[in-house]
């Protein structure tokens, strides 16, 4: 699934769903957020490996990795 990355101001960022999924998190972006940034995933785990890596941040460790590795498709949501 395509997951986006917004900008709302330098400290404000929003990484989220693409598509009807992230509705509700595009609704609290501020007016004037930009799209910066777009990556495919098959599951949450994926999606946020991604993002720490386009981020520079280091590895992503899950809390949840049973259950942040379950594929969307899995999950029902594709």
């Amino acid at each position: 699934m395509k997951h986006e990355l917004w900008i709302e101001d330098e400290d404000g960022q929003t990484f989220c769903l693409a598509g009807p999924h992230g509705d509700s998190a595009r609704g609290l972006l501020e007016p004037g957020a930009t799209l910066s940034w777009t990556c495919e995933a098959d599951s949450y785990f994926e999606a946020m490996t991604k993002y720490y890596i386009y981020m520079g941040w280091g590895e992503y460790k899950s809390d949840y990795p049973d259950q942040d590795k379950q594929t969307y498709k899995s999950l029902g949501w594709e």
